[in-house]
């Protein structure tokens, strides 16, 4: 009990999360017609929270240095034990990783209840804590270090959402809302089973239960029993990204979700999948992740192609939007399936712009939508000579989503390709070609959606007479250009905090890939340890003709992340580390 007071009154993780939720708790003592007053609790309780957040962050980030590992433990500086029959934590832990998406969920998160300040107009306590707890949710996936703790948090983000796109949706709301929610229920149950499974390993090897990351990350497994597991994360992880075919519940749920349920869809919650296989798949199952990697990899680049085609057919503005974040996470995808830093560390940035970019364009999308009712291109045009405010914050948006250099997009669309054309675990110089075709589609695209919205002749008589954006509005979206433009300017930045902790935790993928798996081989506890030579590709390794390009790229990336963070460099492919850091980079 002492403990949980401590954290609970002191600068700590646990009160990050927690905050939202505990802000729930005077929602139930407004009147019903309180709205008003509701509307201004709930964004103070968001911006309340981003102090919270922000101060906890801003103590611990030193400018040039790699974010800290900081992990929470109990007064006896011990794990907090939560169920200890089963040997499930209360751990929660923060690196350079995690960092870039919790700040991005803090700041989301306000700017969203600005965005829904008209469009919501009913039950407006049931929705601010809606959002409330979902922030309380995802910020538990970003932050916790227990697998059996990452699925609490994993299904607490799924209720909120479904009751937002279901309440406050539009016509087919109900469908939208039941879709997503048997999607992401259809995939979540096997990583519930694998999870589970991993902890009776863990007790078959040790003789002691564990959920715990670091626990985990040891197991030397069969290749057999990672390729079924390393499916089971994937399967929940490539929903919620989501990845090509698995797709088809996003669009739906974009359109159907009123404005802030879109942001935060885009923003944050797609972001849960991608940093799924980057936190867990990949460091848990490498063997498998490089034998199913060329798989994901085609499943990536037809995404990155049919999202940017199908937003181009679109003649709805929200859709159009939809239909391109399934392009953009498959440019996520593809650098984190390179296994490269650069890649990787583009990949960790392009989830970050994304958020930023995408959520600006559905917040605006949602501000047009108050306005004239509709989404069809067919009843805008000309838009720039009546609302030219509006017109600057749309294309500013879109320019960035486009990859537009010295914005955001490109800052992490370039590492990506570039990091995924000189990959030395997987051959992918034609899926970096593949994906720049979808570079130019996409500013195909956008720029047919702001010629169609913002230029030519004022067709339609309503729109003669519609406001620009108020203070409000601009207050909304003037944060995420501004950063949307560091961001370009300055990416270093914003990649520097993540680099070692990226670096690290790739290195130890790197070794565990190089290591020879036999298919009956017998798992013992302790750390993967590397060879001299690399395993050929029918055991899950390295193919040989690319051994001497993958020596030659870990040299290079572990002499990069040397000299930019002044770190631990990346451990090199065959200097495997005597246990597994538990968080990609250990305190």
């Amino acid at each position: 009990m002492n403990t949980f007071v401590h954290l609970f009154t002191h600068s700590t993780l646990t009160l990050v999360v927690f905050f939202p939720t505990l802000a729930v708790l005077p929602l139930l003592f407004f009147p019903r017609d309180s709205q008003a007053a509701v509307k201004v609790y709930v964004l103070l309780a968001t911006l309340a929270e981003l102090l919270l957040g922000g101060w906890y962050l801003l103590a611990r980030y030193t400018a040039g240095a790699p974010f800290p590992f900081v992990r929470e433990l109990g007064l006896d500086g011990q794990p907090i034990p939560w169920i200890p029959r089963w040997g499930i934590r209360y751990e929660l832990a923060i690196d350079g990783i995690s960092m870039p998406l919790v700040a991005l969920t803090l700041l989301l998160m306000p700017l969203v209840i600005l965005g829904s300040w008209k469009g919501i107009t009913k039950h407006w306590q049931a929705y601010g804590a809606a959002m409330l707890l979902l922030t309380t949710g995802m910020l538990g996936v970003f932050l916790a270090f227990d697998l059996f703790l990452f699925y609490v948090f994993w299904e607490l983000v799924l209720v909120p959402m479904y009751l937002i796109i279901g309440i406050w949706g539009g016509d087919r709301k109900v469908y939208a809302a039941l879709k997503f929610f048997l999607y992401t229920m259809a995939g979540s149950l096997p990583m519930l089973v694998a999870l589970l499974w991993l902890g009776w390993r863990q007790h078959e090897t040790t003789g002691v239960w564990s959920f715990a990351y670091a626990d985990l990350l040891q197991l030397n497994l069969p290749l057999g029993p990672q390729l079924w597991l390393f499916a089971a994360f994937a399967l929940a992880f490539a929903i919620k990204v989501p990845m090509f075919p698995l797709h088809t519940w996003l669009p739906d749920a974009h359109v159907e979700a009123p404005t802030g349920g879109s942001v935060v869809l885009a923003g944050v919650l797609l972001k849960l999948g991608t940093y799924g296989f980057l936190r867990l798949a990949f460091p848990l199952f490498p063997q498998a992740a490089v034998r199913l990697g060329m798989p994901l990899v085609v499943l990536a680049v037809i995404g990155i192609l049919y999202g940017a085609l199908v937003s181009w057919m679109q003649g709805d503005m929200k859709k159009l939007v939809a239909y391109s974040s399934v392009a953009h996470l498959g440019f996520v995808m593809l650098g984190l399936l390179a296994f490269d830093l650069v890649a990787w560390q583009g990949a960790l940035l392009q989830m970050v712009n994304h958020g930023l970019s995408t959520g600006a364009l559905f917040l605006l999308v949602g501000m047009l939508y108050d306005r004239r009712h509709t989404k069809k291109f067919d009843e805008f045009g000309g838009l720039a000579k009546v609302i030219p405010v509006f017109a600057f914050f749309l294309v500013f948006s879109a320019l960035a989503s486009v990859g537009l250099p010295m914005l955001n997009g490109f800052a992490g669309e370039f590492p990506i390709l570039v990091g995924s054309y000189k990959s030395a675990v997987l051959d992918l110089r034609w899926a970096t070609v593949a994906a720049t075709l979808g570079v130019v589609l996409a500013a195909i695209y956008l720029l047919k959606m702001l010629f169609l919205t913002l230029w030519g002749p004022i067709t339609r008589q309503e729109n003669e007479g519609l406001k620009d954006l108020s203070l409000r509005e601009i207050l909304a979206l003037a944060p995420l250009c501004v950063l949307m433009l560091w961001i370009g300017v300055a990416p270093a930045c914003f990649m520097d905090p993540s680099t070692a902790h990226l670096g690290q935790l790739l290195g130890n993928v790197r070794a565990r890939i190089q290591v020879p798996v036999q298919p009956d081989q017998v798992a013992a506890s302790g750390p993967v340890t590397g060879g001299s030579t690399g395993p050929s590709p029918a055991r899950g390794g390295v193919s040989t003709s690319r051994e001497s390009r993958w020596r030659e790229s870990t040299s290079r990336d572990s002499i990069y992340a040397l000299i930019r963070t002044g770190a631990s460099a990346p451990i090199a492919a065959s200097d495997a580390p005597a246990s597994p850091a538990p968080a990609g980079g250990a305190p």
